[in-house]
């Protein structure tokens, strides 16, 4: 790929370790993740002339590096960077890529690699981290002579945080790390047959205004593209002159506050019940930075077949990839929802939003009070993140792993800024909580950051209390501890004749293993205890860790079965 760059510095003679590091500085990268070892040695050696300008952020597993530079990408909306070694520090970055890849979450990953003569001799430490990292990459490079670092990481950060964003990772041999150049930084503008953001057709956007302007059951879904765009004001001025109901994905929530009267809630397998059920009886669907990810669209067959679909995104790989659009509208959410804006009339559908009103009552009657305030001597997950609300307004920033507790903790937070949500939502992967709290914090320290992990997700990454105590990074962690796997649980009750295979667990003092590595805690029982101890733990100055333990069979609902129509969504 031919690169369009605009210079930087002058050339001055340096190493490659030197070179990456000032590269970082180029990019504006003030701080990074990451483990060292070996076949990267010259570059942390290097990193310790530039502690002023870079702080480097020891985890405790590469993995949790990982996972913190998604956090920080993710609450700060900059790219995350990551250093590991070979072998296995890079094979132990790849679930993060992943996760960062169906995610669009930007990072820019350094690996060491073995010296250029040792490739392909499987030498100690070698991976071919460049072919197993590819299919989970936006794109990757490798550097075998240090002259090629430059451009190389000019265009890893310009492809990682343009367009629909990713992770990407450079591969740099030793030698290439040792070997002295001429060193010449040039930021990168564009990339020869790499359009990140298509042209906006405004034909299209017409031909949604039309629709828009005709319809009377109009309907917005809308995802993280709303976020990663920088479009929410856009998005909320939208939908309140054309007062259409709108429900948000996963990634999406926070784009939109909580309280917004035009916020139907969240969609997918255990969205709320009149996003998922009126989504097969409005007669248009809009759907703004979305990809229509299965867990929000159920079973295709049935999903929406009676409305027309407008689709705004930036990739055209998701364009009709699942749902049939009948008006794509390729581009940046930002710049195609300020022209729409100006096509679309003023209106309200007061009988519309009547009936999502209907449904709100039934699940508010069904569900969710019983959830909140439930008639049970256990505790449930729903009060507990009630009780939080209460004491943050919505205004912390809220960090979940992946399991029951994720799907009632994004239920029930109630969020009045963006970037307020992050979690894991493509891949699903238990452990992200705890590090990626830890990278939010040190992207957002302004924030309250609060981590709400179950008993299995926790014990992934537990080690990166380490970081905390390392850190001294000031993160409220609450364990929803239900002795269980909760999520598979819930499937093997409903589904698999309560056959509880290998999903009870027998877990540690978690308070205890907090304290040893400084970060103080308590755990509860009982329901009296819950809003001191939830008060405690705001006002404690440091890291806290809250261990509350809820019912063994408290289930997640809504919930839509896997496969089934959103129309079949079930409340208990």
């Amino acid at each position: 790929m031919e690169a369009l760059l605009t210079q930087v510095d002058k050339k001055i003679r340096t190493t490659g370790a030197d070179a990456v590091l000032k590269s970082l500085i180029a990019e504006e990268v003030a701080l990074v993740f990451g483990y060292p070892g070996g076949a990267i040695m010259p570059i942390y050696d290097a990193l310790y002339n530039y502690q002023e300008e870079i702080r480097h952020v020891l985890t405790r597993h590469e993995q949790g590096a990982i996972h913190a530079a998604q956090g920080f990408a993710r609450a700060t909306g900059k790219v995350g960077a990551v250093m590991a070694t070979s072998g296995p520090g890079a094979t132990n970055l790849i679930t993060g890529i992943a996760d960062a890849m169906i995610d669009s979450t930007p990072l820019v990953c350094i690996t060491g690699q073995v010296g250029s003569h040792l490739l392909g001799s499987d030498a100690f430490q070698e991976t071919d981290i460049i072919s197993i990292s590819m299919p989970v990459t936006k794109w990757n490079d490798q550097v075998t002579k240090a002259e090629e670092l430059p451009e190389a990481l000019a265009k890893a950060f310009y492809i990682a945080q343009s367009g629909r964003p990713g992770p990407v990772l450079i591969d740099i041999t030793k030698d290439a790390q040792f070997e002295e150049f001429d060193y010449q930084y040039k930021k990168c503008e564009g990339i020869r047959s790499y359009n990140p953001v298509p042209q906006l057709d405004h034909e299209q956007v017409k031909k949604a205004a039309e629709l828009i302007n005709g319809a009377q059951r109009p309907f917005v879904v809308f995802g993280q593209g709303i976020i990663l765009s920088g479009a929410e004001e856009e998005f909320k001025t939208f939908i309140e002159k054309t007062g259409i109901p709108t429900a948000s994905t996963l990634l999406g929530l926070s784009a939109l506050p909580t309280d917004h009267p035009l916020n139907m809630g969240m969609l997918g397998m255990h969205g709320n019940y009149g996003p998922n059920k009126l989504t097969n009886e409005c007669d248009l669907l809009i759907a703004i930075g979305m990809r229509f990810d299965d867990r929000v669209t159920g079973d295709l067959n049935t999903y929406a077949k009676q409305a027309k679909v407008i689709h705004f995104d930036i990739d055209p790989a998701e364009i009709n990839k699942n749902v049939y659009a009948h008006v794509p509208v390729l581009g940046d959410c930002k710049e195609a929802l300020t022209e729409l804006i100006r096509n679309v009339r003023m209106n309200s559908h007061p009988v519309w939003h009547q009936r999502f009103k209907d449904y709100e009552k039934v699940e508010n009657d069904l569900v969710i009070g019983e959830q909140i305030t439930p008639t049970t001597l256990e505790m449930t997950m729903a009060e507990v993140m009630d009780s939080i609300n209460r004491f943050t307004n919505g205004d912390a920033l809220l960090v979940t792993d992946v399991g029951q507790h994720q799907m009632v903790a994004c239920r029930y937070t109630r969020f009045n800024q963006s970037k307020s949500n992050i979690t894991s939502g493509g891949l699903g992967t238990m452990g992200f909580c705890l590090p990626a709290a830890i990278g939010a914090k040190l992207g957002a320290p302004e924030r309250e950051v609060i981590a709400v992990i179950g008993d299995g997700g926790f014990q992934m990454t537990i080690q990166e209390l380490g970081t905390i105590l390392q850190t001294q990074a000031q993160i409220k962690i609450v364990i929803l501890n239900n002795s269980f796997l909760g999520m598979v649980r819930q499937w093997q009750q409903l589904f698999f004749d309560k056959r509880y295979s290998s999903t009870e667990m027998e877990n540690p003092d978690f308070v205890t293993i907090a304290k040893g590595y400084g970060v103080a805690g308590k755990s509860i029982n009982d329901r009296e205890d819950l809003a001191h101890s939830i008060q405690e733990m705001l006002n404690h100055k440091g890291s806290y860790l809250l261990e509350v333990h809820v019912g063994k069979e408290d289930n997640v609902f809504p919930m839509v079965p896997s496969g089934a129509s959103v129309s079949d969504i079930r409340l208990s």
